[in-house]
């Protein structure tokens, strides 16, 4: 399977339920899914998305 990545960081002041909701969010709506969280000693994520490449254009990101 080919899959298309999506990098995102989300800063410290961001609690994880907030973290959830927005990243249930894009699941949701724009068909990504969750592959890697890193959490920083700052309370910094590092979050990895990535949804199946298709040829038919879907939704990004929204931040």
């Amino acid at each position: 399977m080919d899959y298309e990545y999506a990098p995102l960081r989300l800063p410290p002041n961001v609690d994880r339920l907030t973290a959830a909701a927005q990243l249930a969010i894009q699941a949701e709506f724009s068909g990504w899914e969750l592959a890697r969280v890193r959490l920083f000693r700052d309370g910094t994520r590092q979050v990895m998305l990535r949804r199946r490449r298709i040829n038919t254009p879907q939704p990004g990101l929204s931040y």
